[in-house]
């Protein structure tokens, strides 16, 4: 961890020749998953030619490597710094509720950089930050990925544990963060089937019923990659209580806000993920009936 310091001091412009390395090694030499983007994307845009989605996966793969090595800067980059590099066109979308002593729920996606994302959102917005996380197997990069995540504040919270923590927690205004977009890998996950990017697609319900035993407001924290280093996230309402313990709105909401930003900035996400897979077809009985 002290050599992961030692880097993460290294000025953004250094450690942006890096990523630009990287991509040369991941893109052409490691070949890192390009037959899973290439299939991903080929699936998502069946209008597209290939000089176009060719296009595309290269500047994903770069905006890849400048999400690893931002994520390493994330270990020490000053708050001012990271203020400097994020912009939130219009957090009075979530103080409003915040102010009057309300929690949110927040539901982000897999678009550079979540994290800078997370970590600024700690002092940007009103309430503290606490945010669902799923432990990987590597202590090294959970530990990295917890100390940056926390560094302004934020309190995370185990994805097993999340009811037990939102009730232990309840007393604290808090924006509830979470990544929505990943497989919901677990049998036991409720998984609500939609068609995305052209293709059927299960989300992880847990939004919705963490929307239900709350009743928090619900938003989208929509990013995108102004330039290199430089990032604007818009705050969009899903749903406001009280809701129902069938309501589907909120997911369907979230789903289609996020298929408009990729549709518009689709190397901004992340096609490395194998998110189509189809295990859950052996487990119809975690299917949300729609």
């Amino acid at each position: 961890m002290i050599l992961v310091r030692l880097l993460s001091k290294l000025p953004l412009w250094i450690l942006y020749l890096v990523s630009d390395f990287l991509f040369g090694l991941s893109f052409y030499v490691v070949r890192y998953r390009r037959r899973l983007v290439w299939k991903n994307l080929k699936n998502a845009f069946p209008e597209k030619s290939d000089h176009e989605l060719r296009t595309i996966e290269r500047q994903f793969y770069k905006n890849l490597c400048d999400y690893g090595v931002e994520m390493l800067k994330l270990v020490t980059i000053s708050r001012e710094e990271l203020d400097r590099r994020v912009t939130f066109k219009n957090p009075e979308k979530a103080n409003h509720y915040l102010e009057q002593g309300l929690s949110t729920l927040n539901l982000a996606a897999h678009t550079f950089n979540w994290e800078w994302m997370l970590t600024a959102g700690s002092f940007k917005l009103k309430g503290a930050m606490d945010f669902v996380y799923q432990p990987v197997h590597s202590k090294f990069f959970n530990d990295l990925s917890l100390l940056s995540r926390t560094r302004f504040g934020a309190h995370p919270i185990r994805r097993d544990s999340v009811a037990r923590e939102i009730v232990k927690r309840k007393a604290i205004v808090r924006n509830v963060a979470i990544v929505g977009d990943q497989y919901p890998g677990y049998n036991h996950d409720k998984k609500f089937p939609i068609v995305f990017m052209n293709q059927e697609t299960v989300f992880f319900y847990g939004s919705v019923q963490l929307a239900v035993l709350t009743q928090y407001p619900v938003f989208y924290y929509s990013m995108r990659k102004v330039r290199r280093g430089y990032y604007e996230v818009s705050i969009i309402e899903l749903g406001v209580p009280p809701y129902q313990s069938n309501d589907q709105q909120i997911i369907k909401r979230y789903v289609e806000a996020l298929e408009e930003l990729i549709r518009e900035r689709p190397s901004e996400w992340l096609w490395s993920h194998d998110r189509w897979k189809t295990r859950h077809l052996d487990h119809q009985e975690s299917i949300i009936k729609a």
